[in-house]
């Protein structure tokens, strides 16, 4: 596939700078301890599509339609179907890091007073700003997978066309049924459905998504050819850590502080848990630990494949 060169991307960059700006404008107004209308809410969910969309597109004209990112490309090999994947992980780090400064905001207003019942603000802005993402990721998912198979098909004997829309979400339906949930429910949850209770430890769901940028860099680090290199055993490290901390621990912990603010042991405090929310716990808990295993297992691949790798060029010389 040949693309012309041309400078779409300065535009595009313009218009996510301006819906990233757009949406931090629209909520100044507001006290801490404020909630998001249903107006202002929707606005932010707008800014937040447009804004994730908008940044792939640009993200991906760098690359593909300008001199230095087709230099890139041919350096690393890159196919477009490649690229997209990229610029699809970069898109993913930059939700995650928003959703940091959400958690860690959260986290230093609410957890420092009433932990039960203080919340800020930007726990429903960025829910309504968030949940677009969720939306765009279902879209961005398709364009890779459908791009995937009309390089296959451009490659080989057999001519395909490309995937519907909607065939790719009955043939995707768990992913995109976890993209939904996540962008639905759990927008609800945090919106509605807990009643302006709990801001605090909400703020430490969002920091979950601190290892997603390690993730992300780990499957591009892949895609460019630098999976035997030192930055990509250290990321992968970094990755492992950050998840433990983030994902795993991050549970004990929480309940440990609630069991502080309602004085009550911590068997105690999580017997007082709602079984809603003690279902809740588990639902997000188990996947997590069950990643994490995973990830360990692939730590442990990787640092014995170097090892012998040393010890064998030891050898020879």
């Amino acid at each position: 596939m040949q693309h012309k060169k041309t400078h779409m991307h300065i535009p595009l960059i313009f218009v996510v700078i301006l819906t990233l700006v757009l949406s931090v404008l629209s909520v100044t107004d507001l006290e801490w301890e404020d909630r998001i209308s249903i107006n202002r809410g929707f606005s932010l969910f707008f800014y937040g599509l447009v804004f994730f969309t908008v940044l792939y597109y640009a993200l991906n004209n760098l690359l593909l339609r300008t001199t230095s990112g087709q230099r890139f490309m041919k350096t690393y090999k890159l196919t477009v179907a490649d690229v997209y994947d990229i610029n699809n992980k970069q898109v993913s780090a930059v939700q995650a890091l928003f959703c940091c400064i959400t958690g860690m905001t959260s986290c230093t207003y609410s957890c420092t007073r009433d932990m039960l019942r203080t919340s800020h603000y930007i726990s429903e802005a960025y829910a309504w700003f968030g949940a677009a993402y969720f939306f765009y990721d279902i879209w961005s998912m398709y364009k890779v997978h459908n791009v995937k198979i009309l390089q296959v098909s451009m490659n080989g004997d057999v001519k395909r066309s490309g995937v519907k829309f909607f065939s790719y979400l009955q043939t995707h339906a768990i992913i995109v049924g976890h993209h939904i949930f996540i962008g639905g429910f759990g927008f609800l949850v945090i919106t509605y459905l807990r009643g302006g209770l709990g801001d605090c430890f909400f703020g430490f769901v969002y920091l979950m998504e601190a290892s997603t940028p390690f993730v992300s860099l780990r499957g591009i680090l892949s895609k460019i050819g630098m999976k035997s290199s030192n930055l990509y055993v250290i990321n992968g490290l970094v990755m492992l850590t950050t998840f433990f901390v983030c994902r795993v621990a991050m549970f004990p912990c929480v309940i440990y502080l609630y069991a502080r603010s309602v004085d009550l042991d911590y068997i105690s405090a999580i017997h007082s848990l709602p079984n809603g929310c003690k279902i809740s716990i588990l639902i997000l808990l188990l996947p997590q630990i069950y990643w994490f295993l995973l990830m360990v297992k692939g730590a442990s691949q990787v640092l014995k494949g170097k090892v012998t790798k040393k010890k064998t060029l030891k050898n020879v010389h």
